[in-house]
C-alpha cells in the first residue's frame, strides 16, 4: 500500500477542494496584430484592440447596447415565410436558418430597437453578420420597412448599422426584391423630413451596399471597414487593371467622397447624438469659422463681381 497516494493525496484534495474549471474564453487574439487581450479589457475597449486599434466585429445586440441609452426597447418584427423556394445545396436552407436562429436567438439578421442616443430619440436597426453573413432576405427587408414605419410613427430619425455580405442567395429573386423595398423604406423616412443615417461596419457589401446603405443623409463608417459591391478580384478581372491598395476600405472611401466621416467606436455614440441634434434643430448649429462673409463693393471697372469675399487681415 502506498500511503501517499491512498491516504495523503485524498486528504490534500479534500482540504483544498477539487480543481476549478478554467474558462477557455478569458483571452482573445487580435486578428490584426495577433496580440492577446484579456476579455474584460476587450469589453471595456468596446471590442477595439488596445494595441493596434483594430475594430473587431461585434453582434447586433452589442451594437444596440453601445449606441442606445439604457432602457431602450427591441421591437418584435413580422415573421416572414421561411424557405419559400425549398432551397437546398449541401444542406437544406431551412436547417441553416433554424440553426442560426437557435444559436443567436434571433429571427433573422437584423434587430430593431427604439430609444435615445444621449437623450436624442432614435430608431436603430443593427445587422448581425454572424447570422448567415448578415445576408438580406425577405426577413431583413421586412425589418427595414418596419424600422422606417416606426421612425415615421415616432417622429424619430432612423440609424442603420450595416454589416452584410449582400443578398441571400437561398431566396433567389425574392432576396433581390428586397433592394427596391428597402429603398422605398428610406424614402418614407426622408419624405417625413426625418434624418436617415447609415453607419457602415465591417463588412458592408453586395446588395446592401447597392440599395439602402448608400442612400443615407449622412454616411459614417468604422475605421478599416470593408465597403464595396463586388469583390476586389472580380473588379480587377472586369476592368483588367491593378486596383489601389485598400480601395474598398473606409479611409479610402472617405478620401474619395463616398463617406462623410470615419468614426471610432468609442466616439460613435456621441457623434450620432451630435448629428441628430444638428439635423433636427439646424438653427442651433454653430456657424463655421471657415465661412468668409460677403460684403457689397462698388462695381469694379473691369466688370468683375460686385461682391467679393473680405480677405482676412494678416
Amino acid at each position: 500500500m502506498n500511503w501517499i497516494s491512498d491516504w495523503a493525496l485524498p486528504k490534500i484534495q479534500t482540504l483544498f477542494g477539487a480543481k476549478k474549471e478554467v474558462p477557455d474564453n478569458l483571452w482573445h487574439k487580435c486578428p490584426a496584430c495577433e496580440q492577446m487581450i484579456f476579455h474584460r479589457d476587450l469589453e471595456r475597449a468596446l471590442h477595439v484592440c488596445p494595441h493596434c486599434g483594430h475594430h473587431m466585429r461585434i453582434g447586433a445586440m452589442q451594437r444596440l447596447k453601445y449606441t442606445l441609452d439604457e432602457g431602450f426597447q427591441r421591437i418584435e418584427l413580422p415573421r416572414m415565410p421561411q424557405d419559400p423556394l425549398r432551397f437546398r445545396d449541401q444542406r437544406r436552407y431551412l436547417d441553416r436558418l433554424k440553426e442560426a436562429q437557435s444559436r443567436l436567438q434571433m429571427d433573422d439578421a437584423v434587430l430593431v430597437a427604439h430609444g435615445a442616443i444621449l437623450g436624442q430619440r432614435a430608431v436603430v436597426a443593427a445587422f448581425e453578420f454572424a447570422f448567415m453573413g448578415g445576408s438580406m432576405g425577405a426577413g431583413v427587408g421586412e425589418a427595414m420597412v418596419t424600422a422606417a414605419k416606426l421612425a415615421v410613427l415616432q417622429d424619430a430619425p432612423l440609424v442603420v448599422f450595416t454589416a452584410s455580405g449582400g443578398a441571400r442567395m437561398q431566396e433567389g429573386a425574392i432576396s433581390l426584391m428586397q433592394m427596391p423595398r428597402t429603398v422605398i423604406a428610406t424614402r418614407m423616412v426622408k419624405e417625413a423630413g426625418l434624418p436617415y443615417i447609415v453607419v457602415m461596419c465591417d463588412p458592408t457589401t453586395g446588395g446592401v451596399t447597392a440599395s439602402f446603405a448608400m442612400l443615407g443623409d449622412i454616411h459614417l463608417a468604422e475605421p478599416g471597414a470593408l465597403i464595396g459591391f463586388a469583390g476586389a478580384r472580380v473588379i480587377e478581372q472586369t476592368v483588367r487593371e491593378k486596383l489601389p491598395e485598400g480601395f474598398q476600405r473606409a479611409e479610402y472611401l472617405l478620401q474619395h467622397g463616398i463617406l462623410d466621416m470615419v468614426v471610432k467606436r468609442s466616439e460613435m455614440r456621441a457623434t450620432l447624438a451630435r448629428l441628430i441634434g444638428l439635423l433636427r434643430e439646424p438653427e442651433r448649429a454653430p456657424e463655421s469659422e471657415s465661412v468668409v462673409p460677403l460684403v457689397a463693393l462698388p462695381a469694379p471697372e473691369d466688370g468683375g463681381d460686385a461682391a467679393r469675399p473680405v480677405q482676412p487681415a494678416g
